[in-house]
């Protein structure tokens, strides 16, 4: 693969208008605007990010995360491109930021309702409950779609497909901000079952093989039923790395399920001692613990970029090849590597089985899969009276009249799958006699 190639303008569904274009310096900061000004983006501060959301104290959510990830992945970029003798020779240097970011902006953004557990449930209403009835009228790469489910894939078919009433394209996004949004670029045909990751449904297939075509993308080295990923992927990826897991340790502590000794230990761990030496001086000048937190976090996350941004700098020519199989993380050197381990260790024994985590990660699975096991229901069978009045319901943008089970079925996952969690709890209460609305 070549930068020349992989750094491109054309949008999705707006090739022709491409080529009546001039001036192309300006297209990936218009697509970071495009995803931030969009319904969808904005729905990701009622999302779960980890913790519940805020009642007095505010921590992450979809969209806080989201923004944060994008500065990080704005700031690799930026470094990347000063560096590399390689990008060097494209005519679209300075934009590398601007697409990092951007990649950053919509990388979750086809996440279901209440975290990961959405994810799951979606999947295992289709591999474990009453969905599995429905394997017999879709194909086996169809079925896996669903009993895989993973929003790293839904969120390309939200950038990408055109959606009732909507415009050829979804986003209209540039080849090049789409491909740096796949982290996983199979589809659900060669996933590992294991981890449940891939990168495009069987619906937005062809879509992606578009991209492969312009961007010159080659097949994975090691599996030639996969594609390489994109090298900005690995950027975007590093981003989102390096912000989850440090700043669920910085929330954990506004929230007292760590305390503040510990999660300064878990953060001063990444420097040597003279760094240390400097910081613990430095945080004399301010009494406010959460204000001395968020200055070791944001030293930490400093440090990290500046470390990831070295691993992509040496490694550019094997990922240009598709043959770096690493996230830029776990090549860091060994001091960043282990204290970030310390921290990802930490956060799955005390902040990810939390009580208060673990509720909502319950109580999502429950929402979910009524919801599904109803609207589904009402799409197979629309002459009922019940079922007409549920889908008058679904916004017209979503096509529940499709032509074949598997796509009825994912205009239901579409609509599910973009709610708010407090938009799928009401919706749920409604539908259960929990609450009835009052005009």
């Amino acid at each position: 693969m070549n930068w020349q190639q992989l750094l491109s303008p054309v949008r999705l569904g707006m090739e022709h208008y491409h080529d009546k274009r001039h001036d192309n310096r300006n297209q990936f900061q218009r697509d970071y605007d495009r995803l931030i000004f969009s319904s969808s983006f904005r729905r990701l501060q009622n999302k779960t990010q980890v913790f519940p959301l805020p009642g007095s104290i505010f921590v992450h959510n979809r969209l806080t995360h989201s923004l944060e990830v994008a500065s990080v992945g704005r700031s690799l970029g930026a470094e990347i491109s000063q560096k590399s003798s390689l990008i060097a020779k494209s005519k679209y240097l300075n934009e590398i930021g601007a697409i990092v970011s951007a990649s950053c902006l919509a990388h979750d953004m086809g996440n279901p309702p209440f975290g990961h557990s959405g994810e799951k449930a979606i999947a295992t209403y289709f591999s474990e409950g009453k969905g599995k009835s429905l394997k017999k009228d879709m194909s086996e790469a169809e079925w896996k779609d669903f009993t895989l489910f993973d929003g790293n894939a839904n969120a390309f078919r939200l950038l990408t497909h055109q959606f009732n009433g909507k415009r050829k394209g979804g986003f209209a996004l540039t080849y090049t901000t789409l491909a740096s949004v796949i982290k996983y670029p199979y589809s659900s045909s060669f996933a590992n079952p294991k981890k449940q990751k891939f990168g495009f449904f069987q619906s937005e297939k062809e879509a992606y093989y578009k991209l492969v075509e312009q961007l010159g993308i080659t097949t994975d080295s090691n599996n030639p039923n996969r594609f390489a990923r994109h090298p900005l992927v690995f950027l975007m990826e590093a981003a989102d790395d390096i912000c989850y897991q440090i700043m669920d340790i910085e929330d954990a502590h506004k929230l007292k399920i760590i305390d503040t000794e510990t999660t300064k230990e878990l953060f001063l761990n990444f420097f040597d001692d003279k760094r240390k030496a400097r910081i613990n001086k430095n945080l004399l000048l301010v009494d406010d613990i959460n204000e001395q937190i968020a200055y070791i976090r944001s030293s930490v996350i400093g440090e990290l970029i500046s470390a990831c941004s070295q691993v992509f700098l040496d490694n550019e020519q094997e990922i240009l090849n598709g043959n770096f199989a690493f996230s830029l993380i776990k090549k860091v050197p060994s001091h960043l590597k282990e204290a970030y381990e310390t921290c990802s260790k930490k956060a799955k024994k005390e902040i990810y089985s939390a009580e208060e985590v673990l509720d909502v990660e319950l109580a999502g699975y429950r929402i979910i899969q009524t919801l599904l096991d109803v609207f589904i229901g009402a799409t197979l069978e629309p002459d009922k009276a019940y079922s007409q009045q549920l889908i008058k319901r679904v916004p017209s943008q979503y096509e529940l009249n499709g032509d074949t089970v598997y796509k009825k079925v994912q205009a239901v996952i579409d609509y599910i799958s973009a709610m708010t969690d407090v938009y799928a709890l009401d919706l749920y209460k409604k539908l259960t006699g929990m609450n009835i609305a009052t005009v």
